[in-house]
């Protein structure tokens, strides 16, 4: 009874879910070194199935997970915005090389987003999970973008991505 009322008052702490994902994904991350950086135990896919099974074995809703844990999707915006160094650093290279990098960029986009629509959709996947599966070519902070304004679910779209 009384572990009962410690995880309902810790639970709904702001900290309890930012803390229990980083530890998730350092196990996850641990679990990925161990298998040799086997693709089956990706860190990002493992902590999901973790923290989803945690939150359906203890009655937790997403939206209470997500309170705690905004802070750390907070951060993927400036995360994104550091891949533009490495980019600025390449800038006249990329200048020369547009035209390519821009056609090997817009084919590689459409093939990907057909692909993997077309694959789901064989699958028997919802429409939703279609629409999820669509940006997963871009990084976690933009497909969560573009699966809010297509309609598909922001938290498979990132876990995919």
């Amino acid at each position: 009874m009384e572990l009962t009322k410690f995880w309902v008052y810790f639970s709904a702490q702001p900290l309890f879910w930012i803390i229990v994902t980083l530890a998730v994904f350092m196990l996850a991350k641990k679990l990925n070194e161990w298998a040799k950086g086997s693709a089956f135990l990706h860190p990002v896919l493992v902590a999901m199935a973790i923290i989803i099974t945690l939150l359906m074995h203890t009655g937790t809703e997403y939206d209470a997970y997500f309170s705690g844990a905004q802070f750390i999707h907070f951060l993927l915006g400036p995360a994104t915005v550091a891949l533009a160094i490495p980019l600025f650093d390449h800038l006249a290279r990329i200048r020369r090389l547009f035209f390519p990098v821009l056609l090997a960029c817009l084919s590689g986009s459409v093939t990907a987003v057909i692909t993997v629509v077309a694959i789901g959709h064989v699958l028997g996947g919802s429409t939703e999970v279609l629409l999820s599966l669509a940006p997963k070519s871009v990084t976690s902070p933009i497909a969560i973008g573009i699966a809010e304004q297509i309609g598909g679910y922001p938290s498979l779209a990132a876990g995919l991505a």
